[in-house]
């Protein structure tokens, strides 16, 4: 049964994907689109197989992937402590929820060039700039997480004697994951966009400097490869999540039926 949901689920991709490529190719036929506009679907594959062999796209690909996975692990563990720590203290949650609204209200590319001069234009600040991105959804998810747990739930375990410890392993734990992970996926998606920004403030190499750079040399094929292939290590990323919350989660309603 799974397998064939797992199939259905490929061929519908298959088919989306299949129809967006005709569409495209549609819409330049119809409107006579010039390549310089949109490139048709062919041109941006030849384009990006080009860059593959090369190794061009794979370079920069790589530069884009520690930033991103940097600044997702670094914002997420401070996310998931602090999400939690808050939570547990109403002290620290007058404290520092308004600190950190406004950090993240503040809109990240004003911040980016104040990054670049604290840090420098090397990885550091990109994978500041992404872990800044990535921090508030798990930090928010955690904290609302722990909030919600049953309060009879708790009272149940300290009437047999249950300590700090237990609670946190057997309780708070899996009662946090569903909610945590759905904060993991929007973390993971928004990470690839930190990295991508504070490479369009200012970078030597990344898929951003890379779209950027293309863009000054008005190709447009080369632009679309990148975008591709930032795509794709998105959707990639995000199925690893997915795929560790199901494997976490087996136990939970959301996962029984998961496709």
């Amino acid at each position: 049964m799974q397998i064939t949901n797992k199939f259905k689920k490929y061929v519908s991709v298959a088919l989306g994907f299949l129809f967006f490529l005709l569409l495209w190719e549609g819409i330049i036929k119809l409107f006579h689109i010039s390549d310089f506009l949109l490139p048709s679907p062919l041109e941006v594959f030849n384009t990006y197989i080009l860059m593959v062999i090369n190794g061009r796209l794979f370079f920069h690909t790589w530069i884009t992937i520690i930033e991103t996975l940097s600044g997702f692990i670094i914002g997420a563990l401070v996310g998931i402590i602090l999400g939690y720590t808050v939570s547990k203290s109403k002290i620290l949650n007058r404290i520092l929820s308004p600190l950190i609204i406004a950090a993240q209200t503040t809109p990240k590319l004003a911040l980016a060039p104040l990054f670049l001069i604290w840090f420098g234009f090397g990885l550091s600040s990109k994978i500041f700039i992404t872990a800044l991105i990535v921090f508030f959804p798990i930090f928010v998810n955690m904290a609302v997480a722990v909030k919600s747990i049953n309060p009879n739930l708790k009272a149940l375990m300290k009437l047999v004697h249950a300590n700090k410890w237990q609670i946190f392993k057997k309780l708070e734990v899996p009662s946090s994951l569903p909610m945590l992970f759905a904060g993991l996926k929007s973390g993971i998606t928004l990470a690839v966009v930190g990295a991508v920004v504070g490479e369009f403030v200012g970078a030597s190499a990344g898929l951003g400097y890379l779209i950027m750079f293309n863009m000054g040399r008005l190709d447009t094929a080369s632009v679309f490869a990148a975008i591709i292939q930032l795509i794709i290590i998105s959707i990639v990323f995000y199925e690893i999540i997915t795929i560790v919350g199901s494997e976490s989660m087996k136990w939970h309603e959301s996962e029984k039926d998961n496709w």
